[in-house]
Formats: C-alpha cells, structure tokens, sequence
C-alpha cells in the first residue's frame, strides 16, 4: 500500500513544518505568536484540501484567531523585565 498526497497536500506540509522550525527559532515572542498563527491556517488549509472542511474551520478559528488572541494578551500583560 503506498500513500500518495497531492502536490498542493505536500507544499501546505512543507510551509508548516518551515513554520514550526521558524516558532522554535525566534527568539522575539510577537513573531513567535505571529508564525504560530500562520502555522494554523496553513494547518486549516491543509484540511481543506484532505476535504475535511469543518475540522478546517475549527482550526482557523481557535488556533488562528482566538489562540493568537490570547497569546498576545498575555504577551502585553506580562512585564518583560530587565534583560
């Protein structure tokens, strides 16, 4: 049995592993939060395509927008500190 994924599967497989490398390197927090988000709608288009529409809706809404609500909330509330 051999698994075959669609060119477009394969370059949205491609950009989120690119992003979870990016999420892991960078060092500024608000860049982080902004790749992780873009990481989730990649991640929902990826559903997309695999035909899972609403498992792709779900995704973009809580990992995309609320997550990264959240994210940054915390980031501004919390004090940086001396570096």
């Amino acid at each position: 049995m051999t698994l075959s994924l669609e060119p477009l599967a394969v370059v949205f497989l491609t950009l989120m592993i690119a992003c979870a490398v990016a999420v892991l390197s960078v060092r500024d927090l608000l860049a982080a939060v902004v790749v992780f988000g873009t990481f989730s709608f990649f991640s929902a288009t990826y559903f997309a395509v695999l035909g899972a529409v609403d498992v792709a809706l779900t995704e973009a809404a809580v990992g995309g927008a609320i997550t990264a609500v959240f994210f940054v909330t915390a980031i501004f509330r919390t004090d940086r500190g001396a570096d």
